[in-house]
């Protein structure tokens, strides 16, 4: 069927890209820093160790094997195929257009909602930041309306503005966009190693016991708890890092560079997330968090006497929550430009402006739909759309390594994953567990979007497609 006709890996590699090559191994591993951590750290911490105890840590553990494994396909068919598109290209080669669709329909799904999300949280730290310099913003332009009962909000003005902001950065180039991603980063990493050496001398040990109140899953309060359903809640903390495969075009020698740089951010940041969450737990009893969900960090510094640290953390996790929209709207402009590029959306998404050498076009509409996302709608109840759509992604890739080694073992790979067949599996079988601990309005959410995308490939993109215009027995229509 037409409808699974494939991409071929030589056939994508005799393409030369217009747009510019700059980004090296540290900047993809600032990349992925960048997109990690930030919202699981200052934002996401608390409400998992309400749900898991201490063990939170052991729940960030456990989602970073998934994305380890994951990771580890990525790199992978990052290093067979370096161009942009990242999940959506590998799919479009291993089991052909349609599925590809699907997947770059879902990435488009984590990278706005990822992006609105992240930026309301980013909103809360300003607006407190503000705060304590004397400086308040209206209450009706702090958030979106019915966000929080007995308050009358219209608009999330800061979510809205900083949203902006990154999109234009994003879009007048790479090596803007990296300058101000490495800086960020840089000084997000200082305040956290700072947090570490001020507080890891106030860490009360029974304060871990009970370790794990809830075990590995379990209901308490009428809602799921547990190792599990906050792996789940966590999961967020590290969706972006896929994003960094969506740089192969901009980055030099991206065979050996890209394996590189994402599994040194993932392993990075799971060491980062693993130290914080012991030192918060072992500082204060985790049900105190039920107090500080916005931000969680804030009762660690409250506890210890430490308010002077409070305005530096404030600026550390507005930086680092900032580096995650950046790079979620990095990643969103780059799966919107291979589509189109392939001719599966229109040719407006693909356009690169000479000047910029960035999909300038693309990059402004999916930023401003964002902001608009971010400023008027209420996401709590979309979060885990996000994660959803990621997890079918890794799932997709992981069953990809598996399809290209048995079909295709003569490709060239710069790097190839460990133990295969068992990673990929094992990538997807933590997925899978971790799918299992989201609520079932989620699938039906997502059931929803995914016939969206249907209706906009069979209108649109099967017509479309640059595939059309290869004959059955070119290469790519196999």
């Amino acid at each position: 069927m037409d409808i699974f006709r494939k991409k071929d890996v030589g056939e994508i590699l005799k393409h030369s890209t217009p747009l510019k090559r700059t980004l090296r191994t540290w900047d993809l591993t600032f990349l992925g820093i960048g997109a990690i951590i930030g919202t699981g750290i200052f934002v996401l911490t608390g409400k998992g160790a309400l749900t898991a105890g201490p063990a939170i840590s052991v729940s960030f553990l456990v989602a970073a094997i998934c994305c380890g494994f994951a990771g580890l396909c990525y790199a992978e068919f990052a290093s067979m195929a370096p161009v942009a598109g990242s999940a959506y290209t590998y799919s479009y080669i291993a089991f052909g257009e349609i599925i590809a669709f699907i997947i770059g329909w879902d990435l488009i799904l984590e990278y706005t909602l990822g992006a609105a999300t992240v930026s309301v949280g980013w909103s809360g730290y300003f607006a407190n930041l503000l705060g304590n310099l004397g400086i308040h913003i209206p209450t009706v332009l702090t958030a979106a309306a019915g966000t929080t009962a007995g308050v009358t909000s219209y608009f999330n003005l800061p979510a809205f503005l900083i949203v902006l902001l990154i999109t234009w950065i994003i879009s007048i180039g790479i090596t803007q966009t990296k300058r101000a991603n490495d800086t960020m980063v840089i000084v997000k990493l200082a305040v956290i190693l700072l947090f570490i050496v001020c507080t890891i001398w106030f860490i009360k040990p029974h304060n871990w016991q009970p370790f794990s109140p809830y075990g590995l899953y379990s209901f308490h309060n009428g809602t799921a708890a547990g190792i599990i359903p906050a792996a789940s809640i966590v999961f967020f903390s590290f969706i972006g890092f896929d994003s960094v495969s969506s740089s192969a075009e901009e980055t030099i020698n991206p065979s050996k560079t890209l394996p590189r740089g994402i599994l040194l951010s993932l392993f990075i940041s799971t060491v980062l997330y693993i130290i914080m969450t012991l030192i918060m737990t072992g500082v204060v009893k985790f049900t105190v968090f039920a107090k500080y969900l916005n931000a969680p960090v804030l009762a660690v510094l409250h506890s210890t006497g430490q308010t002077w640290l409070s305005i530096i953390v404030s600026i550390g996790a507005i930086l680092g929550i900032t580096t995650v929209i950046l790079v979620q709207l990095y990643g969103q402009s780059r799966i919107s430009y291979s589509m189109s590029r392939d001719g599966l959306f229109p040719k407006f998404f693909g356009d690169v402006n000479m000047k910029y050498q960035t999909p300038f076009k693309g990059t402004w509409f999916f930023g401003i739909i964002t902001a608009i996302a971010g400023g008027l709608i209420n996401l709590n109840i979309l979060a885990e759309l996000v994660n959803i759509g990621t997890l079918t992604a890794f799932i997709l890739v992981s069953a990809g390594v598996l399809w290209m080694r048995h079909s295709h073992p003569e490709v060239h790979r710069g790097f190839k994953a460990p133990g295969v067949p068992f990673t990929p599996i094992i990538a997807i079988i933590f997925c899978l567990v971790l799918i299992a601990g989201l609520n079932w309005e989620t699938w039906i959410r997502f059931i929803v979007w995914f016939a969206i995308g249907m209706i906009l490939y069979f209108g649109y993109a099967k017509k479309h497609s640059k595939l059309n215009s290869f004959k059955p027995q070119d290469k790519g229509a196999d």
